[in-house]
């Protein structure tokens, strides 16, 4: 048997959205990704956004994943540790994974050491200067009242209500991406203010563009991109070096 000595990264697969359909399509290629990951990983890190729209209500959750769920099931059965970050859309993870999958739950950032190598790893949302309205709303959504408020709502309304709303921020935010240096990434910047920490690695999801980007001599900003148009990407931790791997986009 290989022994389990690797580190998988992947964020933003956005599983329930836009269709039926199209989850499927991309919940197999995701099964498929695992059974690879399963062989050699001693760690997976699912940094946010795994899910278009996630809640949970004291005995009830959203249907559907059911081959993804219970691919990672495995994985955890197997002996993988499984670190499951809050994103933008899935931030109403509560502690079904930690019962079920044993997943130890991330609410913002996680500084780590592997192998000497120092990790900052964050889905990426609510880093930007400015954007005090977004980092407002995170705030709202995040608070014991909002949580319980929206828990006093029917699934099939509250589901309802927040796949629209999910749906609506996606499209806005896909409208004001495009590929651009990464030098000009407002999440590079955001690394480059933090420097003095002498990161070995800066890991986020959260802007959908697949990058490996050197900020000086000992640091690596690492985009991990997403799963859901078209760079299916991840990044890979063998104890010596990070590989970001993804498909180009056409």
């Amino acid at each position: 048997m290989p022994e389990r000595n690797k580190i998988y990264f992947a964020s933003d697969f956005h599983l329930g959205t836009p269709s039926y359909t199209a989850t499927r399509e991309r919940e197999q290629r995701l099964i498929n990704w695992l059974d690879i990951v399963k062989v050699d990983a001693a760690e997976l890190f699912l940094v946010g956004d795994v899910f278009d729209f996630w809640f949970e209500y004291a005995t009830v959750v959203p249907k559907g994943y059911i081959r993804f769920l219970g691919k990672l099931a495995e994985l955890a059965d197997a002996g993988v540790k499984l670190w499951f970050f809050k994103g933008n859309h899935d931030m109403w993870v509560f502690d079904y994974f930690e019962q079920e999958l044993d997943a130890t739950i991330i609410d913002n950032e996680m500084i780590i050491e592997r192998h000497g190598k120092k990790f900052f790893i964050h889905h990426g949302d609510g880093l930007a200067a400015g954007d005090h309205s977004y980092k407002l709303l995170k705030k709202i959504f995040r608070s014991n009242l909002c949580q319980w408020l929206f828990a006093r709502i029917h699934p099939n309304l509250g589901v309802g209500i927040a796949n629209y709303w999910s749906r609506h921020s996606r499209k806005s935010n896909m409208k004001k991406k495009d590929p651009r240096p990464a030098e000009s990434e407002w999440l590079v910047a955001y690394c480059r203010q933090h420097l003095d920490r002498e990161y070995d690695y800066m890991i986020f999801g959260h802007s959908h563009l697949p990058v490996d980007y050197r900020l000086n001599d000992k640091t690596r900003y690492i985009n991990l991109g997403e799963w859901l148009m078209y760079d299916y990407s991840y990044a890979v931790f063998d104890g010596e070096d990070v590989v970001l791997h993804y498909k180009e986009r056409e």
